[in-house]
């Protein structure tokens, strides 16, 4: 059976994705202004603690989502490591040496890093619509970058650290497809709670002020945003349509947060932003409306997930179920019979075939 509930497969992910760009990127130019004087080990804990929050209460009861696993907690830890200490930390202290466009514009490399990773990794195919995708968003930070250093602005070294930070959400970004289809209240929570107390014992070790109420409140609820709603959006589109095209899509973050940082008084870019985020919008709708199918075998799968029963791929029975078959999203152990068909397809959990 084909799929019926999307013409085009990528469009849910796509805009998922989006979302999440565009919570992320209003976070930057926000943490500049809320971290300002505090330290990058303090400022990374407040913001992964509003993160904790989020996964605290978006949690979903178990028959509708998948429960993390013991096995998924050495993956867990590489991504604290990568995406809730070292990516937040960088990306603190270099918002102390730049300035908040400069650093918004930066980040548009988390998706070449995510891109490339995710084509080693998974072998996610790229073919010609995506590809022009990729090179529409990089072209459009190129400029963007190119705009920021005619302004005149200094602190390469505070983007050199933000580079450094894109360079560390590239890896998270790529180890959390493998959790995309656990309950991503679950994923949040864990990551940030291990990411918020590291960062707060690192640092309480560097003996950084305690930040002040005010100052404490907007990170929490930056991080509460940006960070943990972000993410939450960030898994359920890389469970839509993977871990490349979600951190392509997701590139479009930086020109949000530098138009952000433009209406809070930042005056150093020019004509070439437009520019650079008109590039940024096609690739984005390129994204939106790739549309990828050919013939393709499923080998004989047994794992659990969020699914529904109107995708074209999970018409089984339930007879090891009590109640009624659920109608809409739901969650259990389920089989997938060897099967080979053909209809548009985008690289999710069972499409990760190699072309």
């Amino acid at each position: 059976m084909i799929p019926t509930r999307l013409p085009l497969p990528a469009l849910r992910g796509g805009l998922l994705a989006l979302l999440a760009a565009v919570l992320f990127g209003v976070s930057t130019p926000l943490v500049q202004r809320f971290g300002a004087g505090i330290g990058a080990f303090s400022t990374a804990a407040l913001l992964y603690a509003g993160a904790a929050l989020v996964g605290a209460v978006s949690r979903q009861r178990v028959e509708r989502e998948a429960r993390l696993r013991r096995a998924d907690l050495p993956r867990l830890l590489a991504m604290a490591g990568f995406g809730a200490v070292l990516g937040p930390v960088a990306l603190a202290w270099g918002l102390q040496h730049t300035s908040g466009t400069g650093a918004s514009l930066m980040l548009t490399m988390e998706a070449l890093f995510t891109a490339l990773l995710a084509r080693w990794l998974y072998h996610e195919t790229m073919d010609r619509r995506v590809a022009a995708a990729m090179g529409l968003l990089l072209a459009g930070g190129a400029l963007l970058v190119l705009d920021q250093g005619r302004g005149g602005a200094g602190g390469w070294l505070g983007l050199l650290a933000v580079l450094l930070a894109t360079a560390a959400w590239g890896m998270d970004n790529t180890l959390s497809r493998a959790l995309a289809e656990r309950d991503p209240g679950q994923v949040v929570l864990a990551k940030a709670t291990l990411g918020a107390g590291t960062t707060a014992l690192l640092a309480a070790l560097a003996g950084e002020p305690v930040p002040g109420a005010a100052a404490a409140l907007g990170l929490l609820a930056v991080g509460a945003t940006g960070y943990g709603l972000s993410l939450r959006l960030y898994l359920l589109a890389q469970r839509a349509f993977g871990a490349a095209r979600t951190g392509s899509v997701f590139a479009f973050a930086p020109f949000v947060g530098a138009a952000l940082a433009v209406a809070l008084g930042d005056r150093t870019p020019g004509w070439l932003m437009a520019v650079g985020g008109a590039l940024m919008l096609a690739g984005v709708v390129l994204h939106l409306a790739e549309s990828h199918g050919h013939e393709h075998e499923h080998e004989d799968l047994v794992h659990e997930h969020a699914h529904r029963h109107d995708d074209g791929h999970h018409d089984h029975g339930h007879g090891d179920m009590q109640g009624p078959v659920p109608a809409g999203p739901h969650s259990h152990p389920h089989h997938h019979p060897a099967l080979r068909h053909t209809h548009p397809h985008v690289p999710d959990s069972h499409h990760a075939h190699r072309h």
